[in-house]
C-alpha cells in the first residue's frame, strides 16, 4: 500500500472501497456528482459509531440524508438568529432536497441517554453533552419507569421516549407540519437494538412500539 498519511485501519479501509464498492458502482458515483442528490429519506441519527443508518437500512450513495448527533436529538423549533445545525439540515432537506420521509432512529445503550439517566458528572467544564440533553432531562422526569425495570429497561424506556419527543419537536417546525398534514411528508420514529439488529418502529396513535419485518 502506498504511503499514507490516514491511519492504517482508514487507509486500508478507503483502499477496500476503491477496489470494491467504488470499482462496481463508479457510474452511480460520476452520475451523482454530476447531478444534484436526490435522497428519498432523511434520518437524525446518533453519532454512536454502531448504528449508522447507511448500515442497517443497507442504502447506496445519494440514497439517505443522515444527520447525526449525541442522542439522535430533534430541538424544539427556535427561529432565534442563532445556530442551529440540526434545524439547518431540516430546512435543507424539506426545502431543497424535497424528501418525502423523515425518520428519528434512537438505539439501545446510547450513552447520551445514559448521562442523562444515570445523572453522570460533566466530561469537560463546558459541559457541552449536559446542555444539548437538557430537553431529554425533562423527558426522564415525565416518563413513567416501572420500579421493578432493570437498568437495560429503563434505558430502553427513555431511549423510546426521547424519540417520541423529537417527532413532536418535529410537528413544532411549522413547514413540516404543514406537509406532513397535507399528506406530502411522513415522520417516522424508531429504535435499532444493536445486540439482536433488530428495529422497533413507533405507532404514534397508540404509543406501541412494533419490530420492524426482517
Amino acid at each position: 500500500m502506498a504511503k499514507t498519511l490516514l491511519p492504517l485501519a482508514l487507509a486500508e479501509g478507503y483502499a477496500k472501497f476503491r477496489q470494491f464498492k467504488y470499482a462496481r458502482h463508479a457510474q452511480r458515483y460520476m452520475r451523482l456528482a454530476v447531478e444534484s442528490q436526490k435522497p428519498h429519506t432523511m434520518v437524525i441519527a446518533c453519532c454512536d459509531s454502531r448504528a449508522a443508518p447507511e448500515t442497517i437500512f443497507d442504502a447506496s450513495a445519494g440514497e439517505l440524508f443522515v444527520v447525526r448527533n449525541v442522542a439522535n436529538i430533534v430541538p424544539p423549533y427556535a427561529p432565534d438568529g442563532q445556530r442551529h445545525s440540526t434545524s439547518a439540515a431540516l430546512e435543507f432537506a424539506v426545502h431543497s432536497l424535497g424528501i418525502k420521509t423523515i425518520v428519528v432512529m434512537g438505539h439501545g445503550k446510547c450513552g447520551g441517554i445514559q448521562a442523562v439517566v444515570t445523572d453522570m458528572n460533566p466530561l469537560s467544564k463546558g459541559d457541552f453533552i449536559g446542555k444539548w440533553m437538557a430537553d431529554v432531562k425533562e423527558v426522564v422526569d415525565t416518563v413513567t419507569i416501572p420500579h421493578d425495570c432493570t437498568d437495560h429497561e429503563r434505558h430502553t424506556i427513555v431511549e423510546r421516549a426521547s424519540v417520541v419527543q423529537s417527532l413532536k419537536n418535529l410537528d413544532g417546525f411549522p413547514w413540516i407540519a404543514r406537509l406532513v398534514q397535507a399528506g406530502e411528508l411522513s415522520v417516522i420514529g424508531a429504535w435499532f437494538d444493536i445486540a439482536l439488529g433488530e428495529l422497533y418502529v413507533v405507532d404514534m396513535a397508540t404509543g406501541e412500539w412494533v419490530k420492524a419485518a426482517d
